[in-house]
């Protein structure tokens, strides 16, 4: 707005002064107190008390903070199908967990904006952060970051090996949300949406039963720094991370609506529980029932003292009240992953290929023989993306270069190492005339 049309008219007629109206209720400016101009249209002194009005009946909304459309558990975990084989009920477990996250994030901007005392005694709905346990290569990470890519949220993954408690060398557990903080560009509202994805949690596991005998820094020092920011709480960190230090300028973001995702693979778990499960008596003389612990399925079994027999302190464990457990893969399962999800490995190599002018098909033979090599290898899916990078390596070496191949087929000697890609060459076009 430029100028008041009532404060210094210019000269003319009261039919100039009455053809200046007001652009959103109508009024010729001879009827209202004051109108006020701007580019090509005009707003009355009445006009702007009214949206005075309406925005402070509105104080405390922050609509940025709510999440307009949340995706049902049954979309949230149809998008993961495309990406995440086989895992049913821990992408079920995870689908739920996320849907009533974000649900409670809205309840809370609603509560904030209602004016009423009766909030004082609404039901309080608490944080659900989730655990996902199961052998490496099974899909932990990836569940993460395709939940994250799907709600579109700032996202940002946590070693836990790296840290420790805060005086020691290492990373302070803080630094996390400055990586998440970075991420979300250095948004303070982006990110306290986020989600972190904590990995090998189970690699500060406490290393002694009693706690006061040693100073377990990067153990249960580590647990106890992660709770405060598990539970919600508002952090001061340093918005370029690194150490704190008193002349420091800092940031506050609050942990209360971020949602943690940790994971690990927590080997030795199944013998606890197996254990567990094998002292079951019925009676007095019953004998102590044997379960072995590679049985399939058994990390599903897993009890809060399991964990706590595991090294997590009982604190943690309250933090992470949803847990899914994840399943080693089988080969069946590991063919299905080297085909069917969006971004396969084979879908992706010949993604790469046919930039280069050539057309790539894999025998089922080359497949079976890849999935064979990762099974020996018992780290999961992680040992297919090797496998293929190795066997391939020649041949995308060789592809800018290559003329007259119109395709290569990737067989199981060229998998085992024995031999090489099958290279089709282009048939001479025959002469005319």
């Amino acid at each position: 707005m430029s100028k008041d049309t009532t404060d210094g008219n210019p000269p003319g007629s009261d039919d100039l002064r009455l053809a200046h109206r007001c652009s959103f209720c109508g009024k010729p400016s001879a009827q209202v107190a004051r109108l006020f101009a701007g580019h090509d249209s005009y707003i009355c002194n009445e006009c702007v008390g009214l949206c005075y009005d309406i925005l402070d009946s509105a104080a405390g909304v922050d609509f940025s903070t709510q999440i307009l459309e949340i995706p049902t558990p049954a979309e949230i975990k149809g998008y993961l199908d495309n990406y995440v084989i086989g895992q049913e009920y821990a992408k079920k477990s995870v689908a739920v967990a996320v849907y009533n996250h974000y649900k409670r994030i809205n309840h809370l901007v609603k509560q904030k904006s209602t004016q009423s005392r009766q909030t004082d005694i609404d039901i309080e709905l608490e944080k659900s952060n989730i655990l996902l346990l199961g052998p490496t290569g099974t899909g932990k990470t990836l569940i993460a970051k395709t939940l994250a890519k799907f709600l579109k949220v700032p996202f940002c993954i946590a070693d836990a090996t790296v840290l420790t408690e805060a005086g020691y060398v290492g990373e302070d557990v803080e630094n996390i949300l400055v990586r998440l903080y970075q991420t979300a560009n250095y948004d303070p509202t982006a990110t306290e949406r986020g989600i972190v994805y904590v990995d090998e949690i189970d690699k500060i596991s406490r290393t002694d039963d009693n706690p006061s005998i040693t100073r377990d820094v990067s153990g249960e020092g580590v647990q106890q720094g992660l709770l405060k920011i598990l539970e919600g709480s508002i952090v001061n960190i340093p918005p370029k991370g690194g150490r704190k230090h008193p002349e420091q300028a800092f940031v506050q973001i609050d942990t209360t609506n971020i949602l943690f995702i940790c994971g690990g693979a927590f080997d030795g778990l199944e013998k606890i529980i197996s254990r567990r499960i094998g002292k079951k008596r019925v009676g007095f003389e019953a004998r102590k029932t044997r379960v072995d612990p590679n049985t399939p399925n058994l990390m599903g079994e897993v009890t809060p003292a399991d964990l706590l027999e595991y090294g997590l302190i009982p604190e943690l464990i309250g933090r992470l009240p949803v847990v899914a457990p994840l399943d080693a893969l089988d080969e069946k399962a590991m063919l299905s992953i080297l085909v069917e999800p969006r971004n396969a490995i084979t879908k992706q190599y010949q993604r790469l290929l046919e930039m280069d002018g050539v057309n790539l098909t894999f025998e089922p033979g080359a497949l079976k023989a890849a999935v064979k090599e990762a099974t020996k290898r018992k780290t999961g899916a992680r040992a297919l993306r090797s496998i293929f990078e190795r066997a391939m390596l020649d041949l995308m070496f060789d592809a800018p270069t290559m003329k007259n191949v119109d395709d290569v087929v990737i067989t199981a000697e060229s998998i085992k190492g024995t031999g090489k890609p099958r290279r089709i060459t282009k048939l001479p076009k025959k002469m005319t005339g």
